[in-house]
Parts: structure tokens; sequence; C-alpha cells
């Protein structure tokens, strides 16, 4: 046989890899992409070698750990294309991302590239920016959305929205919904 059969973790090997994921998720959420991962180790609870034998790189411990923020960043997208008001459906694509954002500093980071090198979500992005930029065409054709808005307009947003700082998730995340609306209002025609 030449084929190699896919590697069965046994049940503590689970277990690891699962409270890697669980504690990279807590820390890039709160931190960003900046947590060394001796430190993701440490709140894992095992060893850098075994951090490092699950995932070789951060980038594929960054991609695992958005997997679902991205496919969530997905839903809000295709779910404002399918509102039948463009101008609805584009609001609402911006006051989730901007929740999702806020809840997750790690993935705005990731998102916006922040890291280019550790962080290849690249082809997702771009997805993600096509859909933006085509529910946009769409907006702007009801009169609603400024006619001379260009996709790098909401990029620069989203960049000014990562520098959203406070005391608490809560606070940050009435503030991120503040900044929402300062956008839409900049954005409507």
């Amino acid at each position: 046989m030449t084929g190699r059969s896919p590697q069965i973790l046994r049940s503590d090997a689970l277990d690891n890899r699962e409270r890697i994921l669980d504690a990279a998720r807590a820390l890039f959420a709160a931190e960003g992409l900046d947590v060394p991962m001796r430190e993701i180790a440490r709140r894992a609870g095992v060893g850098p070698a075994t951090l490092y034998r699950r995932f070789p790189t951060k980038q594929l411990l960054v991609i695992e750990v958005f997997t679902d923020e991205m496919r969530a960043c997905h839903a809000i997208v295709d779910e404002g294309r399918a509102e039948p008001d463009p101008w609805r459906g584009f609001r609402l694509v911006i006051e989730k991302i901007c929740e999702l954002h806020a809840r997750n500093r790690g993935f705005t980071d990731a998102f916006m590239s922040a890291h280019p090198k550790e962080v290849d979500l690249a082809a997702s992005r771009e997805q993600t920016l096509n859909a933006i930029a085509e529910l946009a065409r769409r907006a702007k054709k009801t009169g609603h959305l400024r006619a001379d808005f260009v996709l790098d307009d909401l990029i620069l947003m989203l960049m000014a929205h990562r520098g959203i700082r406070a005391a608490s998730a809560a606070a940050r995340l009435t503030a991120s919904r503040r900044f929402a609306a300062l956008m839409i209002q900049a954005f409507q025609a």
C-alpha cells in the first residue's frame, strides 16, 4: 500500500487540540494576533512542543481559529445581498461586520491582514469584498449610497474601527455600534 491513512488522534491529543484552539480563540479575541504562541500553550495547559506538533506555524493556528468567523462574515454578506432593498442590505452588512469585529479583535486583524506573513485569508477576504462591492453597486443604483463611494472607503472605515478601545467588551460593542451608525451616515447619499 502506498497511500497513507489519515492520522486518528488519541483522545488526549484531541483534548489538547481543542484546549489549544479554545485558548487561541479567547486570547486572539481579547488581545489580537500579537499573542505569543507560548502564551497560547500556557493558557491551554500544554507545553510548547504539543502546540507546535498540532500547529507548526501561527498561520495554521490562526486559519483554524478563524474558520468559523469567516463563515459568519460570509453569512452576513449573503444576508445583506439577499435583502430586497440593497441600501438596507448594505447597512445591515456594516452593522453586523462591525459587531463581529468588535467582539473579536483577532479576527479584525486577520480579516484586514494586519499580519500578512502570519495570516493567509486573502482568497476568503477577496470573495467577501467582491460580494460587498456588488451590493454597493446595487445600493448606488437606488440613490441611497453616495455616488462617489468606493470599496476602499469601507476598508478605511474598518481600519479605523479596529482602533476602538474600551474598558470592557460591552463598552467596546456600544462604541462599535455608534461607529457603525456614523459610517452609515457618512456613506448615505
